[in-house]
């Protein structure tokens, strides 16, 4: 029998040849301790070049491909590829891990760097968006991510001069990135003309925002900023690969093969062209450059190191060399000495010392060569080649000797025969040749037998055989020299082989897994002395077996260092080493053999290689010893926990489901009771397949679990307090080490754990978000602060949290075995051990993850329990075959036989231990378990007088053990919790069912009293009353189903699972009858009422039978039923029987013979029933729910009072409706607590109490009763039904704009007028008809356009600053007016722009960092955080990029950027609020889910982030004293929050309280003191709530919708806003006092029909408001005088702009039907028209006395400007006027419209404004008009992008070009013609240039376009594309843009925003 354990011998890597040039780069560093560091394959190396040694790190499962330094030079970081890849940081010196990063980046990892201190570490991903992380390292947490780029990342640097400022560089890119809060925001280097856009492969960063970079065409690149600032030309023939910066300077290393060094400023020092020197070759590339001093390390693509002495620099000195790009195959050993031969698809032959760890000799030859070997006498080599051919040379000096070439396919395999007389050669032509090797290498024969390529040789000793191996997985064998095929096996059995490299045939059958057929394994060499064979495969393993191993799946132990597939492997001559090669790393790696023996002391010689898992995992072959399973581990083994349903899904079902019965749900659904139930108590503790969950708290009470409740039993009192935070089984608990807190882990798809405390039972923390299915174990650890726990998922994940935070500090994959403990080191906290089905792993913290690996015992067992003893290294555990193990470190120092059967529970006390087992003993120990010190076993004969039940059997299995308080406290297996004496008695506290599920129940009929049965065969009788015990139990033949008292009381029947039921004596449950009639389950039994005469017994197979109980004898029997019965009930006479089946049919039938009856509704109604339990008829169809897909009612019953009808059903929930439960989807009360399904629920005889029994929890749960008017609001209090009313409080139009807004995101903004046709710079230029020859001396020509400034010398404008925004967001946003610094400024926003305005100077200030349109403001109102603000924009989809929607943190006063947080609520940011600390900031998002989102600002930090409604949320605030209670309101929504650690726990507002309050839209919230809330409803009420249950309703507080609540801190006074018409009595703005009881209301004097507040906020003494119509006023408290402060368009966009011609004021026209006249130096609005009609736009006459309109209406009017009086109007068209103009002499009038017209009007023939003429033949709408300085023209810009000219007044169309190019314009407003060409940018292919205006003095044109940007360019600008200035602020859509008179202001007018800004115009000096 050979031995099935992995061998006791191992391997050490000792040497790696190669490094990895290819596809890397700027890999090779030297750290502090002057060592090289590099990586190869999947290892990272430390070479010690003075030693020559070299170290290893083997934390990576995959090819490293990205290597950085840490700035103090001791640690490294790695990156790799692979699906989940990770990032190691490790120390170079110790070669271990420090910190594991891992979770973000998928493919791979690029490129990594340290910034200068060395806290953050930033990494790029291979994704497809290039994913750039940045990294706390050593915490492993993500600081912030974001999109790199479209296209590959070759490079990343920290800028090192400034802080958190990054440079990426890529194919055609350079970025340069910075970091605030959690956003890395881009910004893309401009190449402008300096240089061309072009691939940047590396960069290095210097001083003062200078970046150098290196270019693919061999240039460098200097950015100054962004800029390209200059370019060193031809620094390197070609691309540069590598620049390192050091304090001496840059070195920069390129494919050309130089390496330049360059000084501080890059000015040339020296060149070294490696291709010129001794070691050099043409071809030479350098990958990476790294200097130090007076050397330089040097790494090629083709796998060499160079080090160079800067002094003597042309004589580099070769350290590291390997194979190059191209599979590696080839490898033999020479027959007696110590050397290795390789051969590799470069074509080079290279032969390795492996005592002096070099490359001794190297020879290229024709081809790629594929296989080697060496004759016997060590002088030949054999080379097998790629083409067909071999070759042999002399080994001695690599002369050839021979080439042949026999076969065209490559040769895979060649060997010499053991008498070296004969070479075999085997070729992928499916043959093997022989050749004579004395006879020149004559062929002498030929092996033919095969049918597929030829893999594997080998020789027998005498040289008469040779097997081969072919691709097709056959063993064939030949006799040799012939070649002849041997078919006959007898003749081989005794055949000795020389060697054995073949991977089939028995004595290697073990290498292949057990059941698969695959052919992954490359090779195979067996060391015969050692009885070792190694293997190598295609997943990079190098694996060491027994030789031979017989059996498949033997058992191996196993090393990886190669990344990808192992070509060969092979043992040297004296078996000292293993050389194995790779074939895509083409790597050597040679491996020192450690025999038996010396594997003891090995240990401790070399730390590194523990990393690798030397016990396999898959491994698990049949081993003889295993021990039996034991049944109970083997069940629990099995157990997965799935459910169908998940509860966190219903929301979503529910929503499906609503969706179907939208139309139900309009009819008036039946109320809920008015009566509640409380949890009072339950029977049961969850021990059949949970461990040590069972302990005693701080008080001495004990806190357990069962079904989905924590329990804290006070065994004093005997009374219960429940932990009611799941909603799905517990399966584990912890008790913190301060014994008042609890950690208690559920089962669910996003499983969470609970931390909660023993005396308030509220919830500390939940932590969720990382294990699926369930959590098994949990551990705290000594201090407290942290928590282990373990996952039910395949991997069965561990994850290490900070609690308190929420934080998850680490995570790994546990095992693949199921794990059954966890537990942290007590003395060094990132240390941990997990225990399980055949493991046992010591695990350590490294950064974000886990480095865990296995003890070290012989066979592999299963661990059930464990604990640390007295030191840290100590650690015992118990196993399943009853041992105690005893480990030091990982290493098993002995065992300890302590239980029959396996040891369930162990606890360590102060000396000593405790044990628990199977075997149902109690053992105490002494600390180092050499002695029993005492046992108890539990029995019932010792059980004391007190205690609350019976011991089922003796010895039950003890699964729980816990001491404290003079006692040992016991949990079993069978339900029982036990409290031992230390001096021998037993009290058992609290019992309930064992495993098996629980479905008969039945309440006495007049004591309280109840009976169970359950699949654990038993019958219970249960006291309800104060004293909790189980009174009696009876053992049963088989399990019941169902159970039923006699009328009296004195007889119960119980019906069982074979179709027998009996009936016995209530008191001592003895057999009184018994009956076995039908064969299948018993469902359902029931005595009649009254004298209990008849019994009917309802089966599984669909009958009811009747018995007369007096005569025992069946009577009648009810057929018709086709399915299971599920429920019966008889009425008051015990003449009718009620049947319910399992397909949801409803039967009648007549006792006692059981005749079918048919019953129409109606009737049932009348019917006098003595229960109810059933659950159809249209007495109850209310009790189904939305989602009866998914989920069964399974029990009912209805209160003897018939008021209440409780039900329970498969998700666990009891719900109480009120009967009769009429209508489809009643509303109820609903409790959690059971965990599965609910089997049954019965009422007291006195209604007192309900008993519930739940299936797969076993739990008998005791419900007190609380009847109507028992008003004590507790949080239990049920939840609201599932589908809310329709209405919602009425419709208000404010509200549903708000509410159905599409924000449109300025960069996606698309066109705002219907254009049509081809763009200008898009247009073909037609040349026009006269070329002028340059010859001809023609006319100077005339100015484009007539300059009003022609005495001064005319200065073009350089820059605009904003001055001034007429304009505020009231009409969609709220809650965005606020005052700062005591009421001296106030702050507000529009567009993208956040203004502060200071109240006395009326100066504006600007904060304009956001990229798109503000929609809320909040302000800090901490001390410590003065004039902290907060804004949220508008974004597009939450990927983390610049388009993403984000929250900026700023300081009002400085507009200083303190953070920003980019955000996942796709959309936009609707609200924002701060903690009561002002450290915490609440976001609420617009995506579908209206997320909402906790954040540490200061960090950018996310906290927590939850799904909010399924509707819109309009506000969210924190509780102005809290930082973890918030409140939010939205459509038909009211949530109360709670932060507990990183989960948001919420309840949503309990209507039901009061009499038809209805839940409506909510729009506003204020906080009182003592939990009060106010939340303001679009009804005009206002509700208030306590805690989250309504409490009373101010009716009316406002007429219209309740807008805005401001609760003032300092008085606690509110503030609310609405919508309503002033009146004497009220106003639109209201104070009330703390409980909103009086109210004092103001009116705004703006002379609305109706006021519409959106904003409030109080100051001393002063109110501020902002409305719906753009103004913000402030109010004084005292005499209620109102200030307008802000006015600006409420309705837009503002079409019309006009500016004066002399002075600085200006004229707008928008849509909102007013016209408004702004002052600039002033500041504010002047004055303002109401034209009754939208307006579209304006113009001012020359002289400035007069005023145009044009309206919407196709009107216009003429004002005058002194008077305001109208001087004419006129309507000639329908459709809107677009432009209107006055000529400059004053004389007419031109009127452009939508109509495709312009018409002419005489101003002279007076105010009747006759039309005299009109422009026709127009394409489409006319935009803008302009007259000719001398008024007799006018151009024409239309909406199909062609410009027109005309005659005036003639109205005749000018189309000679040369003529119009002579014309002088008064004015240029157009965005079309060839002179502007160059203001259309190339990405307007959606958007448009909107308007223009060129300046008075000619030289610049502004801009304004869809995309919201004014644009400052030179005019003329006929060259496409022309540069310009650009200035943001706006939203999308700029309608106008003008310049003032002197062109000393721009004034641009906004479409979506409806503002107005005014920049101050920058002129160039003189």
């Amino acid at each position: 029998m050979a031995d099935r354990t992995a061998p006791n011998c191992h391997l050490r890597l000792e040497w790696v040849y190669g490094y990895r040039g290819h596809q890397c780069r700027n890999n090779l560093y030297y750290t502090a301790a002057k060592e090289i560091v590099y990586f190869v394959a999947g290892v990272g190396v430390v070479y010690n070049t003075r030693e020559h040694k070299q170290k290893f790190y083997l934390g990576h499962n995959d090819d490293i491909i990205s290597l950085a330094l840490h700035p103090e030079r001791v640690l490294v970081a790695t990156g790799q590829v692979g699906k989940e890849p990770y990032i190691c940081v490790w120390d170079s010196y110790t070669v271990q891990t420090v910190s594991i990063l891992k979770d973000v980046h998928t493919h791979g990892i690029a490129c990594l760097a340290f910034d200068l201190e060395g806290q953050c570490l930033v990494s790029v991903g291979l994704d497809s968006k290039n994913t750039i992380c940045v990294w706390d390292w050593r915490r492993g947490k993500v600081l912030a991510a974001a999109p790199g780029h479209t296209d590959r990342i070759f490079d990343i640097s920290w800028d090192l001069y400034q802080p958190s400022k990054l440079v990426s560089c890529g194919v055609k890119h350079i970025k340069f990135w910075s970091l605030c809060g959690n956003a890395l925001t881009p910004k893309r280097g401009v190449f402008g003309k300096t240089g061309d856009l072009q691939t940047i492969l590396c960069l290095a960063c210097a001083k003062d925002e200078v970046t150098y970079s290196g270019a693919l065409n061999g240039d460098i690149y200097v950015w100054k900023g962004i800029n390209l600032m200059r370019t060193v030309q031809g620094a390197h023939g070609s691309g540069i690969f590598s620049m390192n910066a050091c304090e001496e300077g840059f070195a920069t290393g390129g494919r050309d093969g130089c390496v330049r060094l360059w000084d501080l400023n890059f000015k040339p020092i020296t060149v070294i062209d490696l291709r010129e020197t001794d070691q050099g070759y043409k071809g030479l590339s350098v990958r990476s450059v790294c200097w130090r001093g007076d050397h330089i390390l040097v790494g090629t693509q083709d796998s060499e190191i160079f080090e160079i002495v800067v002094h003597d620099r042309n004589k580099p000195f070769l350290i590291m060399q390997g194979h190059c790009e191209g599979e590696l195959w080839a490898l033999a050993v020479h027959p007696t000495k110590p050397l290795a031969m390789t051969g590799s698809d470069d074509r080079s032959v290279r032969i390795w010392s492996l005592i002096d760890h070099a490359l001794i000799a190297r020879c290229n030859m024709e081809e790629p060569i594929r296989c080697a070997a060496v004759s016997t006498d060590g002088i030949h080599l054999a080379l097998g080649m790629k083409d067909g051919s071999f070759t042999v040379l002399r080994v001695r000096d690599m002369t050839e000797v021979v080439h042949i070439k026999d076969r065209k396919e490559a040769i895979h395999e060649l060997k010499y025969s053991p008498d070296g007389a004969h070479l075999a050669v085997g070729s992928n032509d499916n043959s093997v040749d022989i050749y004579g090797v004395v006879q020149r290498y004559k062929k002498v024969g030929e092996c033919i037998g095969s049918t597929s390529f030829i893999t594997h040789m080998d020789w027998s000793t005498d040289s008469k055989y040779l097997q081969t191996n072919d691709g097709s997985g056959r063993r064939l064998f030949y006799r040799m020299p012939s070649g002849k095929e041997v078919t006959n096996r007898e003749e081989l059995k005794l055949v000795q082989w020389a060697t054995w490299t073949c991977v089939l045939g028995p004595e290697v059958n073990g290498i292949w897994p057990k059941y698969s057929d695959i052919n992954d394994i490359n090779s195979v060499d067996a060391n015969f002395n050692n009885q070792v064979l190694v293997t190598a495969d295609d997943y990079g393993l190098v694996k060491l077996l027994r030789y031979p191993c017989v059996k498949k799946g033997a058992k191996f132990k196993k090393y990886l260092g190669h990344s990808a597939h192992i070509t060969n492997a092979r043992w040297s001559h004296d078996y000292q080493w293993v050389v194995t090669i790779g074939g895509a790393d083409h790597s050597v790696f040679q491996w020192k053999f450690v025999p038996e023996r010396k594997s003891k002391e090995a240990l401790h010689i070399a730390p590194q290689e523990i990393l690798a898992d030397s016990n396999s995992e898959e491994s698990d072959s049949d081993q003889s010893d295993v021990p039996e399973m034991d049944s109970e581990i083997e069940q629990e083994t099995q157990l997965t926990y799935r459910r169908q349903v998940y509860k966190e899904d219903l929301p979503q079902l529910k929503e499906q489901c609503k969706e179907k019965h939208r139309a139900t749900a309009m009819k008036k659904r039946e109320r809920a009771p008015g009566s509640g139930v409380k949890l009072h108590f339950i029977h049961g503790y969850r021990g059949y397949d949970c461990r040590s969950n069972l302990f005693y708290t701080q008080t001495g009470e004990i806190v357990y679990h069962v079904a989905a409740v924590g329990v804290v039993y006070n065994r004093q009192q005997n009374t219960q307090r429940f932990y009611m935070g799941h909603d799905d089984d517990i399966l584990c608990l912890a008790l913190h080490p301060l014994k008042d807190f609890v950690a208690t882990g559920q089962v669910g798809r996003d499983s969470s754990i609970h931390i909660w405390d023993t005396e308030m039972l509220k919830p500390m923390s939940v932590l969720k978000g990382f294990h699926q299915l369930g959590v098994c174990a949990l551990d705290f650890s000594a201090d407290g602060k942290r928590l282990a726990s373990v996952g039910l998922d395949d991997n069965h994940t561990i994850v290490l949290w900070d609690w308190r935070k929420g934080e998850k500090l680490s995570a790994m994959r546990g095992s693949k075995d199921k794990i059954f403990v966890v537990k942290i080191n007590p003395y060094l906290p990132d240390k941990l051990i997990t225990a399980g089905v055949k493991h046992m792993k010591f695990w350590h913290k490294a950064g974000g993850g886990l480095i865990g690996r296995k003890g070290n015992m012989g066979k592999t067992e299963t661990m059930m329990c464990a604990v640390y003893g007295w030191s840290e290294e100590m650690v015992f555990s118990g196993t399943c075959t009853g041992d105690i193990c005893i480990w030091r470190d990982m290493f098993l120092m002995k065992t300890v036989k302590a239980h029959d059967g396996p040891v369930f529970s162990m606890h360590a006390l102060e000396k000593g231990f405790v044990t628990g087992g199977k075997d149902g003993i109690v053992a105490l120990w002494d600390d180092t378990f050499e002695r029993c010190l005492k046992t108890y076993a539990i029995k019932r004969a010792v059980l004391a007088p007190g205690s609350k039940g019976l011991l089922l059997e003796d010895n039950p299995s003890i699964r729980a053990i816990s001491l404290g308080h003079g006692h040992i406290l016991v949990g079993t297996k069978n339900g029982e919790i036990l409290e031992v004496d230390k001096s021998g008695p037993i009290t058992l506290l609290v019992q309930g069912h064992m495993e098996g599920e629980v479905w008969g129940l039945a309440t006495h009929p007049h004591l309280p009293l109840c009976a169970t049965v359950s699949d654990d065969k038993t019958l219970r009788i249960w006291d309800l009353s104060p004293s909790h015990c189980m009174l009696a139990v009876r053992k049963l033949r088989k399990g019941g189903r169902c159970c039923c008292f006699s009328p009296d009381g004195k007889a119960l029947a119980v019906g069982l699972n074979d179709g027998s039921f009996i009936i016995v004596n209530a008191d001592t449950l003895e057999d009184l009858v018994s009956f076995h009639h039908r064969k299948d389950i018993i469902s359902d039994i029931r005595f009649s009422p009254g004298a209990g005469k008849y019994l009917a017994v309802a089966s599984g197979d669909s009958f009811v039978d009747i018995y007369n109980v007096m005569s025992s004898k069946r009577v009648g029997v009810c057929k018709g039923c086709l399915n299971y019965i599920t429920h019966l009930d008889w009425d008051r006479r015990g003449k009718l029987l009620q049947v319910n089946t399992s397909a949801k049919e409803q039967f009648f039938f007549e006792a006692p013979r059981g005749k079918r009856q048919t019953i129409p509704a109606t009737e049932v109604e009348k019917i006098d029933w003595s229960t109810w339990t059933c659950v159809l008829g249209t007495f109850v169809e209310g009790i189904w729910p939305v989602i009866s897909e998914v989920t069964e009612v399974t029990a009912a019953c209805l209160s003897n009072d018939r008021k209440v009808l409780a039900t329970g059903d498969d998700l666990g929930y009891i719900k109480l409706f009120r009967y009769p439960v009429k209508g489809k989807y009643a509303k109820f009360k609903r409790y959690v607590a059971h965990s599965t399904h609910v089997t049954n629920v019965r009422w007291t005889h006195d209604d007192s109490l309900l008993v519930t029994v739940g299936g797969g929890d076993t739990c008998l749960m005791i419900w007190a009763h609380e009847p109507e008017g028992h008003r004590e609001i507790r949080q239990c209090d049920s939840e609201e039904s599932d589908i809310e009313s329709e209405d919602d409080g009425g419709y208000d139009s404010d509200v549903t704009r708000e509410n159905e807004i599409n924000y449109t995101i300025k960069a996606l903004s698309t066109n705002m007028r219907p254009m049509t046709g081809v763009k200008p710079h898009l247009q073909l230029k037609e040349p026009s008809v006269d070329e002028r020859p340059p010859v001809s001396r023609a006319l100077p020509q005339p100015e484009k356009l007539q300059t009003n400034n022609v005495g001064k010398k005319k200065r073009p404008i350089e820059d605009l600053v904003l001055e001034l925004v007429f304009g505020y967001r009231g009409n969609d946003c709220r809650n965005n007016v606020h005052y700062l610094n005591e009421g001296t400024d106030i702050i507000y926003h529009t567009a993208s722009v956040g203004i502060v305005l200071n109240l006395t100077t009326s100066c504006q200030s600007f904060y304009v960092e956001h990229s798109d349109d503000i929609l809320c403001l909040t302000i800090n109102q901490h001390p410590k955080f003065p004039n902290v603000v907060a804004t949220g924009q508008v974004g597009d989809i939450g990927d983390m990029s610049a388009t993403s929607p984000s929250i900026h943190v700023w300081d009002a006063m400085t507009k200083q950027t303190l953070s920003v947080l980019r955000c996942f609520h796709a959309g936009g940011v609707c609200s924002v609020s701060f903690s009561a600390t002002g450290k915490l900031l609440l976001s609420v998002g617009l995506d579908p889910e209206h997320t909402v989102t906790i954040w540490k600002w200061q960090e950018g930090a996310k906290v927590a982030s939850w799904i909010g409604h399924t509707q819109r949320i309009f506000v969210a605030e924190f509780r102005p004293d809290s930082d973890t209670h918030f409140v939010s309101v939205g459509i038909k929504h009211v949530r109360f929050w709670t932060l507990a650690g990183r989960a948001l726990l919420s309840k949503k507002g309990v209507l039901s309280t009061l009499e038809d309050a209805r839940m409506q839209t909510m729009l506003s919230v204020a906080f009182g003191a003592n939990n009060l809330t106010f939340t303001g409803t679009i009804s005009g009420d206002v509700c208030v709530w306590k805690e989250h249950i309504l409490v009373r309703i101010v009716a009316k507080a406002h007429t219209g919708p309740v807008f805005t609540m401001y609760t003032t801190l300092r008085d606690g006074l509110i503030v609310t806003g609405g919508k309503e018409r002033p009146s004497k009595e009220g106003g639109a703005l209201k104070l009330w006092d703390q409980e909103l009881k009086r109210c004092r209301a103001f009116r705004l004097e703006t002379g609305q029909i109706i006021d519409c507040v959106r904003s409030v906020c109080r100051g001393k003494g002063k109110i501020l408001v902002g409305t719906r119509n753009a103004e913000i006023i402030e109010v004084g408290e005292k005499n209620a005088a109102c200030n307008i402060l802000v006015n600006g368009h409420m309705d837009g966009p503002i079409w019309g702009l006009g500016t004066h011609p002399s002075r600085d004021v200006f004229l707008s026209a928008a849509e909102d039907g007013t016209v408004r006249l702004w002052d600039i130096p002033e500041k504010k609005m002047l004055n303002k028209v109401n034209l009754g009609h939208p307006a579209h736009t304006i113009s001012y006459s020359p002289e400035g006395d007069m005023v145009a309109i044009g309206m919407k209406n196709g009107e216009f009017i003429i004002l005058l400007v002194t008077s305001l009086k109208i001087w004419g109007k006129k309507r000639d068209r329908r459709s809107p006027i677009q432009d209107i103009r006055f000529s400059p002499n004053s004389r007419y009038l031109a009127v452009g419209s939508n109509e495709c017209a312009v018409d002419f009007y005489d101003l002279t023939l007076g105010p009747q404004l006759n039309r005299i003429n009109s422009c026709r033949d127009i394409p489409s709408f006319v935009m803008q008009m302009d007259f000719s300085a001398d008024s007799n023209y006018v151009q024409i810009s239309t909406g199909a992008y062609k410009r027109l000219v005309y005659e005036v007044p003639s109205g005749k169309q000018v189309t000679e070009q040369s003529y119009i190019d002579r014309i002088t314009w008064a004015t240029w407003t157009s965005v079309l013609g060839d002179e502007v060409v160059g203001i259309w940018s190339r990405n307007t292919d959606k958007a448009d240039v909107t308007c223009a205006c060129v300046s008075h003095s000619g030289l610049n044109i502004v801009t304004g376009d869809d995309f919201g940007m004014v644009k400052l360019f030179d005019f003329l600008c006929p060259e496409k594309f022309a540069k310009h200035k650009r200035f943001l602020g706006h939203s999308a859509h700029l309608t106008n843009v003008r310049f003032t008179n002197g062109d000393r202001f721009v004034v641009s007018a906004g479409g979506d925003d409806r503002s107005l800004f005014v920049w101050r115009c920058v002129h160039a000096p003189h």
